[in-house]
């Protein structure tokens, strides 16, 4: 067992730490040696224990605290020129999470408060009512709001239970796809079992051929697997830094494929951040909506929560480099 950590601890730096496992396989003593130091603050009151929280929240970095007081520091010592700072560091988030999931771009990024949002967001673009396909796994932030809009009878919910025990085959989703169907809601990984959904490339490009959209919720595999939306060539994404990413609650986000990003789709979810400029406080009678992915921001957004995202956001991508050298 680690020893226990000593109190008030000298910041350790991120990729200083990440490099120094040189791609080794991961043993205790790696990991006591380099990765500990990273989260002295917490480490303080469990270090004899092993977390294992049902909520899923990941353990913070040392660093999160030390970002999350920079953005303070700006509200305190800038109040004029605030919003400069904090719109930039919205930018580097956007950045971040589309590197990590391997977005063409940055502007594919759309930061949400949660997945489900996210999700919403989708839903209310369409007018009319339309027929979502899922699975019957989906977890709670996206299976309720799906429950809550077939109640409403906005959508049509059609849901494709597993097979084999509790396994899903991409197959059978291919084959409950139906005239009906415009959206199909999946996840890459099943919270329930943990099972990777495998062909999810080959689920989109049948869904296309049949119109359909594809929505794939990355919460349980970002920062756990590798996942490259630009090759799955899916349609939407929703994930969040709340578990794997060490980011805190808050922190989410919606990835939008370049070809929706041409203005033909409009949701109801929007608010005056969805201007080009928001802060030239002009008010035509019909609404601007800003170009590509920035057209999809909503209202005043919380901006520490993309602070207190950086520091896992910057482990992990540490990480999965380290990995891969």
């Amino acid at each position: 067992m680690c020893a226990r950590p000593l109190a008030n601890p000298q910041m350790v730096d991120i990729a200083t730490a990440v490099s120094a496992l040189n791609n080794l396989p991961l043993s205790e003593e790696l990991v006591c040696k380099h990765l500990h130091p990273l989260f002295k603050q917490t480490l303080q009151t469990s270090a004899s224990n092993i977390y294992l929280a049902n909520h899923s929240l990941g353990r913070p970095l040392d660093k999160t605290k030390e970002d999350v007081v920079i953005a303070i520091k700006v509200w305190y010592e800038n109040l004029s020129t605030a919003w400069e700072y904090w719109s930039a560091h919205i930018e580097s988030y956007r950045k971040k999470i589309a590197e990590l999931i391997h977005a063409p771009s940055a502007d594919c990024i759309v930061p949400k408060l949660n997945a489900g949002q996210g999700l919403r967001t989708i839903l209310n673009c369409y007018d009319e009512k339309i027929g979502v396909l899922a699975t019957s796994d989906e977890f709670s932030s996206l299976d309720f709001i799906l429950k809550n809009y077939q109640l409403r009878g906005r959508i049509e919910l059609k849901k494709v239970a597993p097979t084999n025990g509790r396994y899903y085959a991409t197959k059978a989703l291919i084959q409950s796809i139906d005239k009906s169907t415009r959206l199909i809601v999946v996840s890459l990984v099943l919270f329930t079992t943990g099972q990777l959904l495998d062909n999810l490339a080959e689920l989109a490009r049948a869904a296309h051929e049949s119109g359909v959209l594809v929505l794939v919720d990355l919460y349980h595999a970002a920062g756990i697997v590798p996942v490259d939306v630009s090759l799955l060539d899916i349609d939407f994404a929703v994930g969040g830094c709340y578990k794997y990413l060490r980011g805190g609650p808050g922190a989410c986000w919606l990835y939008i494929h370049p070809r929706h990003l041409d203005g033909s789709l409009r949701t109801l979810d929007t608010g005056w951040f969805a201007q080009s400029d928001p802060f030239s406080f002009q008010r035509p009678e019909t609404v601007a909506f800003a170009t590509g992915g920035k057209a999809f921001f909503e209202s005043t957004p919380a901006v520490l929560t993309y602070y207190q995202a950086q520091a896992g956001l910057e482990f992990c991508a540490g990480a999965w480099c380290s990995s891969l050298t």
